[in-house]
């Protein structure tokens, strides 16, 4: 008898061990995909955005938010002295 529930409690082993693996794949597999990825990729750009544009007490930058004012009209001049050019 000790033998045979051994023997029962190693299939019960192997068969939670063979769920948990599925369960593993399943979600890797979610996460690998191109729209799961890019999800993470904008949470991520928004994130360091926000850290960078806000104090610890949240509030805007100003300095962040005029340099970055200033480089875009910085490049649409630039944009449009070389299409003047042309």
């Amino acid at each position: 008898m000790g033998n045979n529930s051994s023997l029962n409690d190693i299939e019960a082993d192997i068969a939670a061990s063979r769920d948990r693996l599925a369960r593993t794949i399943d979600e890797l597999s979610e996460r690998a995909t191109p729209k799961a990825i890019v999800a993470r990729q904008k949470a991520d750009a928004k994130a360091r955005f926000a850290s960078a544009t806000t104090d610890e007490a949240g509030q805007v930058r100003d300095e962040i938010i005029g340099a970055v004012a200033a480089l875009g009209i910085a490049l649409v001049v630039i944009g449009l002295v070389r299409r003047a050019r042309s």
